[in-house]
């Protein structure tokens, strides 16, 4: 798809309008002393953009590097940006700005004030993310009553946590209350997309860095709910997947709050955000360019593959929550009584699976593989039992088993292609995973033969250990899937700079 530079609506667009793109998004933090490589972008109304950006296949972030984000001294290197100082400079700023209602232009001064000093905010985390990333020990030294973040599950722990706390500190979420349940501001909270509906859910309650003042807001949430659309929107009767009427009806949602609001034309959509667990929720997006292709799509059908994109978008976990109840979802058997060397059930979906269940079900005692399980075997009970749980995407990249296998203290086998993991921008995957390519299927058995025991309860403790980052809690506790989401989208914005000319 083709990023358009166009708005919706002509009337409310600024003259000339600023989107700095700083490529941050992963957690700096593993080769911080290299050079910068920040990337502006320019648009103007009525043109496209004087310069491409394909930011495609970059994983950049303030949490860890992949040989793309800037260095320390990025931000002092460009005038444009300023250096962390100047947020003390915005606070100064003449408070009678507050009294001021009739004057279009003072409004305007003061919302460009606003947004300064977010920008200002943002910009002292990212130094101060890059500062803590530079301490090269596996342990946050800073002091939390809750948690402090170490070992090897984290690409950084000391940037994650210095980042973490940024967040807590300043962020601020708007949510726009244009719409009508059940379509918006309303999602389900039980069975395989749990996660939209909870997410969702919770944002409307405000108990967490919700704001009611769009000025205020460092990103913009659209709540609207692809499940709901899925549910009550599209033509079940038909048999061609068309997803029109769904991409209608967010397209017109867009078009009204852009009329009715100034944040969307500001940035085409860099500081806005959409949320789905549905496997339609990427394509629902392309309905709107500036959606697909400029804000931030928190996703679990993150397939790099098809237009998923690691440097703006998120990955988020599908959990599976079949009476929306959240406790009693962790725990499994001590490791001596794990006597399966790898588990996997289900029906065929997708041509992984078929690879699966071809080479291995029902052939070995050691790998046990079902497309069925026998009546009186308990599903929870096998993965309780098992060392490894095999986890393979179906006919698309996202699966709750993988949440399952952690929640089961099970080391997860993750097979599949152009999977972007959750919260890989923060969490080392390969430190409490196994990952086989689909081509090695057929030696998923000695692959995993291959695994010391030594290794192996090291996985399984750091699978322990992981837990905290995926399980969802009522209210959510720090730390926990709920924050690790929001997380990510903070990331996102960390990768943006807005300004209004």
């Amino acid at each position: 798809m083709k990023a358009s530079s166009k708005c919706f609506s002509l009337s409310t667009c600024l003259p000339s309008n600023f989107v700095f793109l700083f490529f941050m998004t992963s957690l700096v933090l593993l080769a911080p002393n290299l050079s910068s490589s920040h990337v502006n972008v320019y648009w103007n109304w009525t043109q496209e953009p004087i310069s491409s950006v394909d930011i495609k296949e970059k994983r950049a972030s303030i949490l860890h590097d992949e040989g793309e984000a800037p260095s320390p001294t990025a931000l002092a290197s460009d005038h444009h940006h300023g250096s962390p100082k100047s947020i003390e400079d915005d606070e100064k700023l003449d408070p009678k700005f507050k009294n001021i209602s009739t004057d279009k232009g003072n409004l305007l001064a003061q919302k460009n004030t606003k947004l300064r000093r977010i920008e200002a905010r943002l910009a002292k985390a990212r130094y101060s993310i890059r500062e803590a990333g530079k301490i090269r020990n596996l342990t946050s030294s800073l002091q939390d009553p809750d948690y402090v973040p170490h070992g090897p599950i984290y690409r950084n722990a000391k940037a994650f946590h210095r980042s973490y706390l940024e967040m807590e500190k300043v962020f601020k979420i708007y949510v726009y209350e244009e719409g009508e349940p059940p379509l918006f501001h309303n999602g389900l909270n039980k069975d395989i997309y749990a996660t939209e509906g909870r997410f969702l859910n919770e944002m409307e309650k405000g108990r967490y860095y919700r704001t009611y003042d769009p000025d205020e807001a460092f990103v913009y949430y659209l709540p609207f709910s692809v499940v709901m659309l899925v549910e009550y929107v599209y033509d079940h009767a038909s048999y061609n997947y068309n997803l029109d009427h769904l991409g209608l009806v967010v397209k017109d949602y867009i078009q009204i709050i852009s009329h009715k609001h100034p944040f969307w034309n500001r940035s085409l959509g860099y500081d806005h955000f959409m949320l789905s667990c549905h496997d339609w929720g990427p394509r629902v997006s392309g309905y709107v360019d500036p959606l697909y292709n400029n804000a931030i799509r928190v996703l679990c059908n993150a397939n790099k593959s098809e237009g998923f994109k690691p440097a703006k978008d998120a990955s988020f976990p599908e959990i599976k929550l079949l009476s929306g109840e959240v406790t009693g979802l962790i725990g499994g058997y001590p490791t001596s009584e794990r006597t399966i060397l790898a588990f996997f059930a289900g029906h065929l979906h997708g041509y992984i699976r078929y690879l699966l269940l071809n080479t291995w079900k029902n052939k070995d005692q050691d790998v046990q593989v079902y497309e069925e399980l026998p009546k009186g075997i308990s599903y929870f009970a096998k993965l309780r039992s098992s060392k490894f749980c095999l986890c393979p995407s179906g006919y698309e990249v996202a699966s709750p088993r993988i949440v399952e296998a952690i929640f089961a203290e099970c080391v997860p086998v993750l097979i599949s292609d152009s999977y972007v993991l959750p919260f890989s921008d923060v969490l080392n995957w390969d430190s409490f995973s196994v990952q086989v390519d689909v081509k090695e299927i057929p030696n998923i058995k000695k692959i995993l033969m291959g695994i010391s025991e030594r290794q192996y309860l090291r996985m399984q403790k750091r699978v322990k250990q992981v837990q905290r980052h995926f399980v969802p809690n009522e209210p959510p506790k720090r730390y926990d899937v709920f924050h690790m989401i929001v997380h990510s989208i903070w990331l996102r914005r960390l990768n943006v700079r807005i300004q209004d000319w």
